[in-house]
């Protein structure tokens, strides 16, 4: 990373980095919605910001919408592994409606390089999650964590014990009830005409 001053470790298992997320606003493609904002990219190490213009063309602009701590986690690094793996890693970005705001209308809830921690948040219906490519810098970072603290926990099959342990023999039937035979067997002919 250019910068690491902005890393902070909060405790051993823990390392938090300012990361600001860039929002484009352009116009809609139905007339139902005039505008179409979309999460295009971040800022490892950003300073503060609240919808800061950064670029305008014709009628698409950039914004710095905000810039929120990523934390990494020890307990998460399965999941960074899994991200880190894919053909793109990336970073999701979670946003929420904000009909306060007409010039900004949504706000950034958080940043994650956690898939599972996104599908969380896109399970309730109500976050917009958005997917956008990890910076290089960002990516050494997560890469570095997960080398430091990531442990493989292999695939162990439990088998089931053969032996009841508890004395009771289950599925025999209702005690109370005398059983002519065995309950286990097959029934006879004679059996169903009864």
């Amino acid at each position: 990373m250019k910068d690491t001053s902005a890393l902070r470790l909060t405790t051993p298992d823990q390392q938090t980095l300012p990361v600001g997320v860039v929002v484009r606003r352009a116009p809609g493609v139905t007339r139902w919605a005039k505008w179409s904002w979309v999460a295009t990219d971040v800022l490892p190490g950003a300073g503060p910001a609240d919808w800061m213009e950064l670029r305008a063309a014709h009628d698409v602009t950039y914004f710095h919408a905000a810039t929120l701590d990523m934390d990494l986690h020890v307990a998460d690094t399965e999941a960074y592994v899994h991200e880190l793996q894919t053909r793109v890693p990336s970073v999701y970005i979670i946003m929420r409606d904000n009909p306060q705001r007409p010039d900004a209308p949504l706000t950034v809830v958080s940043v994650t390089a956690s898939p599972f921690e996104a599908q969380d948040y896109a399970d309730n219906g109500e976050d917009i999650v958005e997917k956008v490519a990890m910076p290089a810098a960002l990516r050494t970072w997560v890469e570095t964590f997960v080398a430091r603290h990531h442990v493989d926990t292999p695939f162990v099959k439990r088998r089931r014990d053969s032996v009841a342990t508890d004395g009771t023999q289950h599925g025999i039937g209702d005690q109370r009830i005398s059983q002519p035979t065995d309950v286990y067997r097959a029934p006879t002919q004679r059996d169903t005409m009864t």
